[in-house]
């Protein structure tokens, strides 16, 4: 199987998916748990024996770039009565995306990153990671200020090695006469630049490029406009936005912007945690309102030991307190839902661990309910449907901060957590604030850029995860 969705990546820009999870560059143990995952969907494990004949369709097939969910393919073709041959079933269910009605691949698509910390090299990773098909993004810059004579050296060093996330996963080479790292074949050139005004990225041979701004320097249209310099078509901000810039919480309302803009904002790690299972809970329940509280990692922005800060008490030490603090997420909720008519509240606790968060949102509902009403619906939501690749969903009864390193998810229901009495629901969500939220830079970064493709199969009905009609796959 990994031969063939290999070359399906490389040749013709189709990720192969297995209910919603991605099994391109994956081990062999990764695409076997997945394959396992579909009990909490189907009810029973799905066998490599089904899926692998409908791979071996896809590799003879004349496909454009798009993304294929095996375990849509196997459900459908179990469920349809036609007495097809995998073969013709595969392709009547795909013929939106073969041959003459195959879509043109949008990419590649420069990528630029001004600044390099703790979201910057993340999203490198994720980038890096991508690459292979020769139609998606394209990491091509990255912008900074000069450190010292070792400045590569130190970054190349900070990208192949993380104290929170573990190594790099290939290959990172330094080229110093060209200011470049080599990062899995990768030519990512360094800029030293002191402001977004002194470059011509066309010099670089950078053109209609994204750039992702992940310092945070400017957050209103005013600044992150010095970024739209020769070179750059779009800029996206790694933070909530200021003023009219969009917030944009991809799964909620990514599909509501207008992509012909310039500007745009990922809003914060804690806004993409909560805003996911807050749309969840309105459509089914309604809220009347709500708080919430997020127990949060300390972040860079904060102290090691007691020093002068702008903030009252982000100064005091970060690994040696609980610091009561501020937070955002609240107001950035009626940005990404305008239609959302709850009041929420928010604060926060930073707490002396590097990494992981959870956010605790206590929500008066419009209606009465119970616990497993409410943990079925949401364990629904994190397997199908618009949410899908945003929300996730857990049982385990043992699970700590820790265990959700590197979750990709937005946020992740605990189940075992929550509290639901009548009109009164409590949420624990967990959510990694670095890895996760990187991940969905990512995602938006995608569709805005047009590469983000529709999921195939079709299910016979509208796609709320994409928003235009399915066409019928069965019957």
């Amino acid at each position: 199987m990994i031969p063939i969705i290999g070359r399906l990546y490389r040749d013709k820009g189709v990720t192969i998916l297995l209910h919603s999870r991605s099994l391109v560059n994956k081990s062999v143990i990764s695409i076997l748990r997945t394959h396992r995952f579909a009990r909490q969907i189907e009810g029973e494990e799905l066998s490599i024996d089904e899926t692998l004949p409908f791979l071996e369709v896809l590799s003879g097939l004349d496909l454009g770039p798009s993304k294929i969910d095996l375990g849509r393919l196997v459900h459908a073709y179990r469920a349809d009565d036609r007495g097809l041959s995998i073969p013709d079933f595969t392709a009547t269910v795909l013929a939106e995306v073969l041959d003459g009605n195959k879509a043109e691949p949008q990419g590649p698509r420069d990528v630029v990153l001004y600044g390099f910390g703790r979201i910057g090299r993340l999203v490198a990773r994720l980038l890096i990671e991508k690459v292979g098909s020769g139609n998606g993004l394209n990491l091509r810059a990255v912008v900074v200020r000069k450190g010292g004579e070792e400045d590569l050296v130190k970054r190349a060093s900070l990208l192949r090695r993380d104290s929170v996330h573990g190594q790099f996963n290939g290959t990172i080479k330094v080229d110093a006469e060209n200011n470049t790292i080599i990062a899995n074949g990768n030519v990512i050139r360094f800029i030293y630049s002191d402001s977004p005004a002194a470059i011509d990225y066309t010099e670089y041979g950078i053109n209609d490029a994204i750039l992702i701004d992940n310092t945070g320097k400017w957050r209103d249209r005013a600044g992150l406009e010095q970024h739209l310099r020769p070179g750059i078509a779009k800029v996206v901000l790694t933070a909530p936005g200021k003023g009219d810039v969009p917030n944009i919480v991809h799964g909620v309302n990514h599909r509501d912007q207008d992509v012909t803009q310039q500007i745009f904002s990922c809003a914060s790690c804690t806004t993409n945690a909560i805003v996911p299972p807050l749309k969840a809970m309105d459509d089914e329940f309604g809220i009347v309102r709500g708080h919430v509280e997020t127990v949060h990692s300390f972040t860079n922005d904060q102290n090691l030991l007691d020093n002068f800060h702008k903030s009252d008490r982000r100064g005091r030490s970060a690994p040696f307190n609980l610091v009561l603090t501020e937070t955002g997420a609240q107001s950035a909720v009626k940005k990404a839902m305008p239609d959302f008519q709850a009041k929420i509240t928010g604060s926060s606790i930073r707490v002396p661990t590097p990494d992981v968060s959870v956010a605790i949102l206590n929500l008066q509902l419009k209606r009465e309910t119970d616990r497993t009403e409410v943990l079925e619906y949401l364990r629904q939501v994190s397997l199908s449907g618009p949410l899908s690749r945003n929300l996730d969903f857990t049982a385990a009864t043992d699970v700590v901060s820790s265990d959700f390193i590197g979750s990709r998810a937005a946020s992740i229901v605990d189940a075992n957590a929550a509290i639901v009495d009548g009109d009164t629901a409590i949420l624990y969500l967990w959510y990694d604030n670095e890895f996760g939220y990187s991940c969905q830079v990512v995602r938006t970064v995608q569709y805005i850029s047009g590469i983000e493709y529709p999921t195939y199969p079709r299910l016979g009905e509208q796609d709320p995860a994409e928003g235009v009609p399915a066409v019928a796959a069965v019957g």
